[in-house]
This record gives structure tokens, sequence and C-alpha cells, in this order.
């Protein structure tokens, strides 16, 4: 169904630039178009976790540089039944995280350092068995794939505005139409990338609570996130907009025009479905404790116990 999910969108993307292509160049702008997103489609699939680090300046560590996080990852890959992922870390205050990758032999997580000094071991733990679930549900491909299409077609449409040729010129929309392209185009691709955003999100959630073993620490990692990202802004996510599917929480979501068209479902309704799950698996979820941006409690897998580790107090305190 994934592989279908991922046809079918990468077609729509590749639709979108052809359309794009046609309006800026006419009959030859839409087979140069067409031809450029094919390229550019398979060039996608076995780079785009690549730009998307880059994009983020990620740096891989492991068991030497960040021993405890590394490990960690390494459970929970062991529990999700997982081929261990490349781990990076973001230089970056934004608490955040995401995974990418083509499949799972080939896939990396990454999260800023912000992320680790905010949260607690669990609910550390519950947010990479989210981007794990990711990694298992082979949503990865989607994401990395679809943000540099969509990043593709905003950079086309505004080359169109400034450099369109003679089509443009023919087509008795003129100037007005050309605007409305730059503008329309780009939230077409967001719209098309908003289509699996919201389902895949709550997979996730709920994958990796099962992963984590669970759902609070999650709930309660998202609640400090969404309050994060609504106090910190994050400019290289503002550079890379289309890359904002990828993270856990909507990176630009602290800015009011990006809440108009949120890539993400609202966190209060993913907290809910959280304690919901919960309930259905017995656990009882309690406002005071996770949900006020207090440490999670939940005896679990790695216990309650928050080790030091390589940023000073530790990455989880």
């Amino acid at each position: 169904m994934n592989y279908v999910k991922t046809g079918m969108l990468l077609a729509a993307l590749t639709a979108l630039f052809g359309v794009v292509g046609y309006f800026i160049g006419g009959a030859t702008g839409l087979v140069v178009a067409l031809l450029v997103a094919g390229g550019m489609n398979l060039f996608s699939y076995w780079n785009a976790d690549k730009l998307a680090l880059a994009a983020y300046n990620a740096q891989e560590v492991d068991e030497r540089t960040a021993p405890e996080f590394v490990e960690l990852v390494h459970q929970l890959a062991h529990q999700a039944g997982l081929p261990m992922p490349r781990v990076y870390l973001i230089d970056n205050p934004q608490p955040n995280a995401f995974a990418t990758g083509r499949n799972p032999e080939n896939a990396a997580v990454a999260a800023t350092t912000g992320l680790l000094r905010m949260l607690t071991r669990e609910e550390l733990a519950g947010v990479m068995a989210h981007e794990l679930a990711h990694v298992r549900n082979r949503d990865t491909l989607t994401m990395t794939v679809t943000a540099t299409i969509a990043g593709a077609i905003s950079t086309i449409a505004q080359f169109g505005f400034f450099f369109g040729g003679g089509h443009r010129q023919n087509n008795g929309l003129g100037t007005i139409g050309t605007i409305l392209m730059v503008i329309l185009a780009p939230l077409a691709a967001m719209i098309i990338q908003m289509a699996v955003s919201r389902s895949r999100e709550y997979e996730a959630d709920r994958h990796g609570a099962e992963i984590c073993g669970d759902p609070l620490w999650l709930a309660s990692a998202l609640v400090k996130i969404e309050q994060g990202v609504h106090h910190i802004p994050n400019e290289e996510a503002e550079a890379h907009p289309a890359t904002a599917p990828m993270f856990i929480v909507n990176p630009l979501s602290g800015r009011a025009m990006d809440n108009l068209f949120s890539t993400h479902p609202a966190t209060e309704n993913r907290i809910a479905a959280l304690e919901n799950l919960a309930r259905s698996m017995g656990a009882h979820p309690s406002r005071d404790s996770s949900f006020l941006g207090g440490a999670a409690r939940a005896a679990g897998p790695w216990g309650g116990a928050r080790p030091r580790g390589p940023w000073g107090r530790g990455p989880w305190g």
C-alpha cells in the first residue's frame, strides 16, 4: 500500500511539475519539465535523504560521540525489528526530529540538540520510536522524495515569474496569470504533501507507542515539542519549507501563516489519540505529570533514570 501511495504521490507531483513547465514554455516547456521531473524523481530516490540531512547540516554520531543516544536508538530499532539506522544530530535549539531514507536498510534518524536537552529519556524514546515507525512503514521514501519535488516546484514557479518565455506572453493571462502560478503551484504541491501527512503521522504515533511500550511517553514529548517550536524558530526549516512534513512536529508552526495549511495533524488531537491508546493498553494518562511539561514517569524498558551524557547535564535532562 505504501508503494502505491508513493507512486500516486510522485505521479501527481510530476504532473504538477509539467503543468508549471507548460505555463512557462508551452509544449516545449512541458516536455522539458517532464524530463527534468523524471530525472529528479530518480535522483531523489537515491539522494533525497542526503539532501535533507545536508540542508540541516546534520552530523552523524556513533557509540563514541553520543553513546547514550545511539544506544537508545539501537534498543528501539531492535524492538521494532529494524536494522540499525544511521543516527544524526542537528545543532539547533528547536526541539524536533525526523527520519529519512529510501528503505529500512538505508534509513537515518536525526534529532536536534534542542530535543535532547529538553526531553526526558522516556520522552526521547517515544519520539525516536515514532521516527522508527516511519522507517518501518516506509514513509521515509514518501517524505524525502516529495520534499525534494515540492521544493523544485516552488523554485521553477519563481523562475518562471522572472524568466518566463514566450508562451507566458501569449497565453492571455499575462502578469496576473504568472503571479497566480507562482502562488498556486507551490500551494498545490503542499496540498499533495498534506494528503498523506495526517494519516501517516497518526499511524506512526500508534506504531511508535507500540515500539517503545508506552503511548504517554510520546504524548508528553509532543507537548514539549509543540511549545518549543512556537517559541524557538528554526531558520534552516524556514529556508527549506518543503522539508517541514518530515519532522515530528511542523518546524514552521511558530509562524501564523504556516498554521493555515499545516502539514501535520493538530498536536492536541494526536495527544488525545495517544491517551485513548494508553487507556486501551491499561495505562492512565495524568495531565499533572505528563501533559504540562513535566517529566514522563512511566516505567519501561529503560527505567526511570536519567543518565549523564555528552551534552553537559545529559541529553535527557
